[in-house]
């Protein structure tokens, strides 16, 4: 009796199957916590890169940009003086909550680059807490992890 066999049993196909879930399942929960992290890293660059534009804006022009965080609706904006309409519209994720420091949740860039008024503000996301700092002069700044 020959026995010519061309595929693998039930027990074999449901052991590999199972085998691939575990590792599969290892592999969906380890990448969660990343997804945190780039979230994090994608809104303070955006961040920065906003207030370095309306700040900008600001100089090229030689109008003031009020810097707004409404932070119960998760957006911030920035306005000319002379306009109305934001140059910068942004929603983040409800993730991330700002709270005011020593620096209000609103202020401007005067023409000149410089900022009215300087402190601190903080950003707490799921995992870390920043705090954002413009110095006195230039309207400089920089984000440090707390």
């Amino acid at each position: 009796m020959n026995r010519n066999q061309k595929g693998f049993t039930l027990i074999e196909s449901l052991l590999v199957l199972s085998i691939f879930i575990v590792i599969s399942s290892i592999t969906v929960f380890s990448l969660q916590p990343q997804h945190s992290v780039l979230e994090d890293e994608n809104f303070i660059s955006q961040l920065s890169a906003d207030l370095l534009y309306a700040q900008q804006y600001a100089i090229a022009h030689q109008d003031e940009v009020s810097v707004m965080f409404m932070s119960n609706q998760f957006k911030y904006y920035m306005v000319p003086k002379a306009d109305s309409q934001p140059i910068v519209e942004r929603d983040y994720s409800t993730n991330i909550s700002l709270t005011e420091g020593s620096l209000p949740l609103a202020f401007r860039f005067l023409p000149d680059g410089n900022i009215n008024k300087f402190g601190s503000f903080f950003i707490q996301t799921k995992i870390k807490q920043y705090r954002l700092t413009f110095l006195i002069g230039k309207g400089r700044f920089y984000v440090t992890e707390q």
